[in-house]
């Protein structure tokens, strides 16, 4: 089955962002995927903020990014865009990172005005990294996500259907007879 890796954009230590992106890796690991979770609010900030992509916190998350076939990447949306945070890790990541991944963008947010974060800040930087394949996101009003103590957390009924639908999407990317790594191989990358 497929490598997943979860990633929360998230910087606070409650974050309905990460109990987003841990549900949705949960519907995924139980399809039998292999998933793995990084919340950037773990990493060391002395590294991410002086773009120190040689330390080991963030080898280790490059490496990871390698291992996976696929990217729930979370964030939640301050100002009309994706989190600085999130931001940081991005821009330490190889130019190409993301080549033959498929990625799920999720956005956490206060208002419906913010839905559109997803396709003109998150998706185009995603698209910078080298995936082709940026699936159709979906942004969560943060009142629908609940918090717990370990960043568990639930989704309300208003909000899990969709959840579980853009999920199913992503499963179905991965089923798909020709993955996202053969196609890029394809394509010489």
């Amino acid at each position: 089955m497929p490598n997943v890796l979860t990633v929360s954009g998230s910087p606070s230590s409650r974050s309905r962002t990460s109990s987003l992106v841990r549900h949705v890796g949960a519907l995924l690991a139980a399809e039998n995927h292999d998933v793995r979770h990084v919340a950037v609010r773990d990493l060391p900030a002395e590294a991410l903020l002086a773009g120190d992509a040689s330390h080991p916190a963030i080898r280790e998350v490059i490496e990871t990014i390698e291992w996976a076939d696929a990217l729930v990447v979370g964030t939640p949306v301050y100002k009309a865009a994706y989190s600085g945070l999130l931001k940081t890790l991005l821009d330490l990541l190889p130019q190409f990172a993301l080549a033959g991944k498929t990625v799920l963008p999720l956005a956490t947010g206060g208002s419906t005005a913010h839905v559109l974060a997803i396709d003109y800040a998150l998706r185009p930087v995603l698209t910078s990294l080298g995936t082709d394949n940026v699936l159709r996101g979906w942004f969560v009003l943060d009142r629908h996500v609940s918090t717990e103590a370990e960043g568990a957390g639930a989704v309300a009924a208003e909000a899990a259907d969709g959840v579980a639908e853009t999920a199913s999407r992503l499963i179905d990317s991965l089923a798909a007879p020709e993955g996202p790594r053969v196609a890029a191989s394809r394509r010489g990358l």
